[in-house]
C-alpha cells in the first residue's frame, strides 16, 4: 500500500501536549493519526476517545490509604478469608 505524507498544522503547544499523550500511550504522533483516521472512515464520524486514566482525588485517597496499611507493621492481617469475616462479624 502506498503511503502519503500529511501536514497537518496545529498550535505548537497542542503539538508538545499531543506528543506527550501519544507517548505516554505508547505511540508515536503518526500512528495515532493513522488510528483517528482509519476508524474515522469506518464509523464516518469521531469514533472514539484516547484517554488516560487519571485517577480522581478519592481514589487516590484510597491509594495512599492502602501503601500506608502495606508499610504499617502494627496493620492487623488475617492468614484467612474466614478469620477475616469472623472478626468483621464480632
Amino acid at each position: 500500500m502506498a503511503t502519503t505524507t500529511v501536514n497537518v498544522r496545529m498550535d505548537e503547544n497542542l503539538k508538545k501536549d499531543f506528543e506527550s499523550l501519544c507517548n505516554e500511550l505508547g505511540l508515536n504522533m503518526s500512528t495515532a493519526m493513522n488510528i483517528f483516521a482509519k476508524m474515522a472512515v469506518r464509523k464516518q464520524g469521531i469514533p472514539f476517545e484516547l484517554s488516560l486514566r487519571i485517577p480522581n482525588r478519592e481514589t487516590i485517597e484510597a491509594i495512599e490509604e492502602s501503601e500506608r496499611l502495606l508499610n504499617d507493621p502494627n496493620a492487623k492481617t488475617y492468614s484467612t478469608i474466614n478469620e477475616m469475616m469472623a472478626d468483621l462479624n464480632a
